[in-house]
């Protein structure tokens, strides 16, 4: 089996010079493709010059994670994809056990490695670490990473799991699957597409399956697109968070009644945030984090999007699939001051 490697670009000039080299020093003869969303650096021209024999697969806009490897991957042929941040050193053999997963497990989908910081290689990377997972309410975290609570990589989370969700920095899924739900969702621009795609998967077939692989590693940049500091990542995130729970379970933002409904949680801990930052001076994270949350009715840049596209949890046969391990991962940071996966409690 060979996987194709597939990088997106948009004026990352630097990062392949400083990347690249692993990727292709590492990555034996599976091919390597560049997709680049209309660069107007010098991108094209390093790779033409230094990488002649790399398939560079050029959009014609710059469109972003989503819709750029939807455009993208349609011009890949090989039966996994593995989709790799530009700001990704790989190691040596990082492909091996991998291959070897998907080879001998017919019903594995996605595959996630783990996943370090490039500056502080003892640590976990804040965009996947260990492995992803989904509270009740819908909120992310990670083995290795709760919130922004990173630990350091001693051999804690050194086993073969399932997972919820892997990282969009660096994701192998099987061409097959990832065109039967229809690709990344391109409605979410920025951020969360890869967990909404996990969630359609987990959502279409049961017997799909996504593990994290620990003997597969790799060092992570992070923030070279959207700084995690950034006021507008909190924008995407708590937009995108909204519309995953519309999209991937029966919770009905507009007629539901119920105060103790996921939605009416979601909002009061939004707006408890919003204000958290307001106090705090921190003028424009607030109205990016108010902006997020009254998004969510369907709208994007001013025009109703179709929110319908994959519902796979809107059926008579599949109303409340358990989709959570800990009920609130919030509760369990805030209140019971749990800062390690290893401490959650599992029951």
């Amino acid at each position: 089996m060979k996987i194709a490697i597939v990088i997106l670009n948009w004026n990352g000039y630097e990062l392949l010079k400083t990347f690249l080299p692993s990727v292709v020093n590492h990555s034996g003869d599976n091919p390597v493709y560049i997709i680049d969303n209309n660069s107007n650096d010098k991108s094209i021209n390093f790779l033409n010059e230094n990488y002649p024999n790399l398939k560079i697969i050029q959009n014609d806009n710059n469109y972003r994670y989503a819709k750029g490897y939807n455009e993208g991957l349609k011009h890949v042929n090989e039966d996994v994809f593995c989709l790799l941040n530009n700001d990704i050193e790989v190691t040596k053999g990082w492909l091996n056990p991998i291959v070897k997963e998907f080879e001998s497990n017919k019903s594995l989908t996605v595959v996630q490695p783990k996943i370090l910081d490039y500056k502080n290689k003892n640590k976990f990377e804040y965009a996947g670490a260990a492995g992803g997972f989904i509270d009740y309410y819908g909120y992310p975290y990670c083995r290795g990473r709760i919130f922004s609570e990173i630990e350091e990589d001693n051999g804690q989370y050194n086993n073969d799991i399932e997972i919820f969700w892997a990282s969009g920095a660096c994701f192998f899924i099987r061409k097959s699957v990832f065109n039967e739900v229809g690709g990344f969702d391109e409605n979410f621009c920025n951020h969360m597409e890869e967990i909404d795609l996990c969630w359609r998967i987990e959502n279409l077939n049961k017997n799909y399956k996504k593990r994290f692989i620990h003997k597969s590693i790799v060092y992570h940049l992070g923030g070279a697109s959207l700084n995690y500091n950034d006021p507008k990542k909190l924008f995407y995130n708590i937009r995108n968070h909204k519309w995953m729970i519309i999209k991937n379970t029966n919770e009905n933002i507009l007629f539901n009644f119920n105060p103790f409904s996921v939605f009416k949680i979601i909002t009061w801990i939004t707006i408890l945030f919003a204000f958290y930052n307001l106090f705090s001076l921190k003028f424009n994270h607030f109205i990016e984090i108010l902006k997020g949350l009254f998004s969510v009715h369907g709208y994007k840049d001013g025009k109703k999007i179709n929110l319908d596209n994959n519902y796979y949890l809107l059926r008579s046969n599949n109303k409340k699939p358990k989709h959570y391990v800990i009920y609130s991962i919030i509760y369990n940071y805030l209140i019971l001051k749990k800062r390690k996966f290893s401490d959650l409690n599992k029951s």
